[in-house]
């Protein structure tokens, strides 16, 4: 049985230049367990030294901040609704 488009999960998907530890434990550090869960953040895949990180629309500005927290540098290049967009 197929989800209704209003019940799907809206994602955003990010282009981010730095490790993936680091990405990981940005998002920990910043906004915890209860955040990473409803961040649901995942790894689509990887472009050369950098990586596709899908996460919820909601939480897209606090995925975001964390980053800009986190001591080591991590840069987000681009934001997209879709992956063709980061593509």
């Amino acid at each position: 049985m197929k989800l209704k488009p209003s019940a799907k999960m809206k994602r955003r998907y990010l282009l981010i230049r730095g490790g993936k530890k680091d990405i990981e434990n940005a998002i920990l550090d910043y906004i915890g367990i209860l955040g990473w869960a409803n961040s649901s953040p995942y790894f689509v895949g990887q472009k050369g030294k950098e990586w596709i990180l899908a996460v919820n629309r909601k939480e897209l500005d606090r995925v975001k901040a964390s980053f800009a927290v986190y001591p080591e540098k991590i840069e987000v290049i681009k934001v997209s609704g879709t992956l063709r967009g980061i593509k």
